[in-house]
């Protein structure tokens, strides 16, 4: 008894006080995730996204099979165009097209795909808010009613209260901030949206274009979506100049310099350390806001959408805490989820990139000439096997990779490079 009266004065209490049980700051595949996760729990959840939607956002727009498989029941994927086949070239030099009978991954634009991810939240209850930029996240002082809420506040000084948040906004993170989040890898990716006359985009269809590119670790893409081509190129923080000129020559090579981009784009993408938090009291990271995406390919859609619906269960379990303890011990087991499945493809994917940084020569060679390497590359984008999965199951993948693997090496940016690379992204 002495329990349901607990529980009936806490709802009286957020009543009064108008505590959302989850807010979600971010609503991009990670918080559209969290938010769909935490209402269909029948928890009260309020997402709040600092533009209006749909909003573009720098991204190749593959959806590979993780991907597919972590989104909400229901989901129809608005595909531009289903991959059969990838062209692969070594900074332009040895073309060669490997095909797949089956389907490998879908390509979609971010717009229609997040705003049709927030729609499913809000149809699993979550409330959406827009227009919203969060300034802070309190977890003390007094905007905090109490132990067991967070107050977020938001640009203008309103405050919002709720028992657990979830920050999912974004590589350069204001709740990544607060929680601590700690990054070992920055590349610079930099893309164009080219329109192209009906004949150029038939010889694209079902097709795509991957490119290893002249400086260490970077890769140019061309992803067909109708009548648009997005091309794109990344490579490490601190190359802004010679990315920006890799970009500039992969379309010249690829004969689309005549057409006009309707968008260009830049952004970083951060991979987080080994030893960064995932939580700090009441509040979650997810997605880029915790730095998880592949460090090889820094794909980052499938690990938004998965640590997303994590990071949204363990939010619920956080806001149900009574105590520090039980919510430590809550935020633990998120941080371990994350780190059981994500965390393992992550490690081999830096190990990956290490080999390829230093021989981009020998990865073409395999998935042009060496049908086990192809056959892998197929089953990972179908979403029958993993990176981590790969290494396990497969001793001879296991060997080569330590034995090409250099170990980690940590690189610093000069200032004039971190110039180099904001002039990239905004010029």
């Amino acid at each position: 008894m002495s329990g349901e009266n607990s529980s009936a004065d806490d709802v009286r209490a957020d009543d009064v006080q108008r505590v959302w049980d989850v807010v979600v700051v971010g609503a991009g595949p990670a918080g559209a995730s969290a938010a769909y996760a935490a209402a269909v729990a029948g928890r009260r959840v309020l997402l709040l996204e600092k533009a209006e939607l749909p909003r573009y956002k720098t991204c190749g727009g593959g959806i590979i099979g993780p991907s597919r498989d972590a989104l909400p029941p229901g989901f129809e994927l608005p595909l531009k165009d289903r991959v059969h086949a990838v062209t692969f070239s070594n900074n332009g030099r040895f073309t060669r097209t490997r095909r797949s009978k089956q389907m490998m991954f879908g390509l979609i634009n971010r717009p229609e795909f997040d705003q049709q991810l927030v729609e499913h939240a809000q149809k699993a209850g979550a409330e959406l808010r827009t227009g919203a930029a969060v300034q802070r996240v309190e977890q003390h002082g007094s905007a905090v009613p109490d132990r067991r809420t967070v107050a977020v506040v938001l640009q203008g000084g309103e405050t919002l209260l709720a028992r657990a948040v979830v920050g999912a906004d974004g590589s350069a993170s204001r709740i990544g901030a607060h929680v601590g989040v700690k990054v070992d890898q920055v590349d610079l990716g930099l893309e164009a949206e080219i329109p192209v006359p009906e004949t150029v985009a038939e010889d694209w269809k079902g097709r795509v274009l991957i490119d290893w590119g002249p400086m260490p670790g970077s890769y140019g893409w061309v992803f067909p979506k109708g009548d648009t081509l997005t091309v794109g190129v990344i490579s490490a923080r601190g190359e802004g100049a010679a990315t920006k000129r890799y970009l500039e020559d992969f379309i010249a090579r690829l004969g689309l310099a005549g057409f006009e981009p309707s968008i260009s784009s830049g952004h970083l993408t951060r991979c987080r350390a080994d030893d960064s938090p995932l939580s700090r009291g009441r509040v979650l990271v997810c997605g880029d806001a915790a730095g998880l995406l592949e460090p090889w390919t820094r794909e980052g859609i499938s690990f938004a959408l998965r640590s997303g619906r994590l990071a949204g269960e363990w939010a619920v379990r956080i806001a149900e805490a009574h105590d520090a303890v039980d919510t430590r011990r809550q935020a633990l087991n998120y941080a371990f989820a994350v780190k059981a499945g994500l965390g393992v493809e992550m490690s081999v994917g830096k190990r990956m990139l290490a080999v390829f940084e230093r021989r981009p020569g020998l990865f073409h060679a395999a998935l042009t000439g060496f049908r086990p390497a192809w056959r892998a590359f197929k089953e990972i984008t179908q979403g029958r096997t993993s990176l981590g999965e790969l290494i396990r199951s497969h001793p001879l993948a296991q060997r080569a990779l330590t034995a090409f693997d250099p170990g980690p090496a940590a690189k610093e940016n000069t200032p004039a490079e971190d110039a180099a690379d904001e002039e990239a992204v905004t010029s």
